[in-house]
C-alpha cells in the first residue's frame, strides 16, 4: 500500500511550479497541445485542492527553425489559453543559434520555461553532435548553456535533460552538470541509460541519485517510470526533487492521474475497462483534429492506437482499421465496434512502452571523440525542422 511521499514541490521560478514534482517529458510526435490537454485532465481530476499540478512540456522547438520563424514550429510552439505555465523543449548545437532562440522566447513572451535537450539519442541528432552527443565536447556545451541563460536574463528558468553519457567509456552526466549548474540553471534532468543503450535494457538509476549529492540545484529522475509506484520509488532510491515521465504515459495518459494520488498517498490506481479507453481515444482524437484544424488530426492519432489497446482482446482486423481511420466519425463507429465491458489488462501493468530497441552505435560527427576540448560547431548542425 502507498505512503504519502515527503517531497517539496519543483519551484524552478515564481511562476513555474509543479506540485506534485512530475513533469511530462518532451516527446517529438507526441506532446503536442491535444496530448498535453490530455494529461493535465487526467492529474486534475486527482489533485487536492490548491494544488498546482505538473508540468507538460512541449515537444522539442529546434532553435534555428524558431529563429527563422518555420511555420511548423511556431504551431508546436503555440500554447493553449489556459496552458500555464508554458514549457518548451528547445534543440540546438549552436550556441549563438540557441541564444537568439532563447532571447526571441523572452521578448515575445512565447513560454514561462525553456528545457534544453541533450538526451535525444536518435541519429539524426547526434550525427550532427546533438542531443546526447554534445554533452562531450564540454566547452561547447558550457558556451551553449552559459549563451541561454544568459538570454533569459532571469525571465524564464532554463533546465537541462540529459543522459548519463555516450556510452559506458564516455559518461559525462557529473561534468555536464556541474557545469549547466554553474551556468545558472535551474534543475537538472538524468535519464537513466547512454545514448548507446537507446532504449533497451533497463534504466540505471544510481547516477540520478548520484547527482543528488553532487548539486544543490534539483535534479529530476527519468526512466523505466512505468507506473506511478514506479515514481515513488525512484524518490525513495534516488532522493531526485521530482520525476520525468516518458513512455509510461503512451496510450496512458491517466498515468498522471496515478501520480497525483501515489504523491497524495492514495493507493487506488486507474484500471479502467475498455469503455473508459475508448472514450479517452476519442477525446484524443479530437483533440487533434481542434489543433489541426482538420480531420488530419486523426492521421496523426493513428500512432497512438496500438498503446491505448495493449493487452486488451481485440482482433487484428480492427486494430488494423482503427489504426487506419481517416475521420472523427470514421474513428467512432470503429470503438462502437469494442467490447466495452472488458476489463483492464492486469499482465500490461508496469511493462514497457514505446520505443523499445535496444544497444546501438552512436552516430557520431567525425571525430567527435577526438577532442573533447574543441569548441567548434558541427557543419550543418542545426536542424531546419521541429518535432516529430
Amino acid at each position: 500500500m502507498s505512503t504519502a511521499v515527503e517531497v517539496a514541490p519543483l519551484r524552478l521560478a515564481e511562476r513555474v511550479v509543479a506540485d506534485p514534482p512530475v513533469v511530462l517529458a518532451p516527446m517529438a510526435g507526441i506532446t503536442n497541445t491535444a496530448f498535453r490537454r490530455l494529461c493535465r485532465e487526467a492529474m486534475a481530476t486527482r489533485l487536492a485542492p490548491g494544488r498546482a499540478g505538473g508540468l507538460f512540456v512541449s515537444e522539442m522547438i529546434t532553435s534555428r527553425a524558431l529563429v527563422e520563424r518555420n511555420d511548423k514550429t511556431f504551431q508546436l510552439i503555440r500554447f493553449e489559453a489556459d496552458e500555464r505555465p508554458r514549457s518548451v523543449q528547445l534543440y540546438g548545437v549552436d550556441p549563438a543559434v540557441v541564444g537568439r532562440a532563447v532571447r526571441m522566447i523572452v521578448e515575445q513572451d512565447l513560454a514561462d520555461h525553456v528545457d534544453l535537450n541533450f538526451g535525444c539519442p536518435v541519429p539524426k541528432v547526434t550525427r550532427r553532435g546533438g542531443g546526447s552527443a554534445l554533452p562531450w565536447r564540454i566547452d561547447l556545451f558550457g558556451d551553449l548553456i552559459n549563451a541561454a541563460v544568459r538570454n533569459a536574463r532571469g525571465a524564464v528558468p532554463v533546465t537541462v535533460k540529459m543522459r548519463i553519457g555516450i556510452d559506458d567509456a564516455h559518461r559525462t552526466y557529473r561534468e555536464a552538470a556541474l557545469r549547466a549548474q554553474d551556468a545558472g540553471v535551474a534543475a537538472v534532468a538524468l535519464h537513466g541509460r547512454t545514448a548507446a543503450q537507446f532504449y533497451g535494457g533497463s534504466a540505471d538509476w544510481e547516477p540520478i541519485a548520484d547527482l543528488v549529492e553532487l548539486l544543490d540545484i534539483p535534479v529530476l529522475g527519468n526512466g523505466d517510470l512505468w507506473e506511478a509506484d514506479d515514481a515513488l520509488r525512484m524518490l525513495a532510491e534516488t532522493g531526485c526533487a521530482g520525476v520525468v515521465i516518458g513512455r509510461g504515459c503512451l496510450g496512458r495518459p491517466w498515468v498522471f492521474a496515478d501520480l497525483a494520488a501515489a504523491f497524495a498517498g492514495h493507493p487506488v490506481r486507474a484500471r479502467p475497462a475498455l469503455r473508459a479507453v475508448a472514450a479517452t481515444m476519442y477525446r484524443h482524437a479530437e483533440l487533434l483534429v481542434r489543433w489541426l484544424r482538420s480531420d488530419r488530426g486523426v492521421v496523426e492519432f493513428r500512432k497512438h492506437v496500438a498503446w491505448y489497446l495493449k493487452g486488451f482482446a481485440v482482433g487484428t482486423k480492427l486494430r488494423g482499421r482503427l489504426a487506419s481511420a481517416s475521420s472523427l466519425a470514421e474513428l467512432a463507429d470503429l470503438l462502437a465496434e469494442l467490447d466495452p465491458d472488458q476489463p483492464f489488462p492486469e499482465a500490461v501493468v508496469g511493462q514497457p512502452r514505446g520505443r523499445t530497441s535496444g544497444a546501438r552505435p552512436v552516430a557520431l560527427p567525425a571525430g567527435w571523440l577526438a577532442d573533447r576540448a574543441s569548441r567548434a560547431v558541427p557543419s550543418s548542425a542545426e536542424l531546419d525542422d521541429s518535432g516529430g
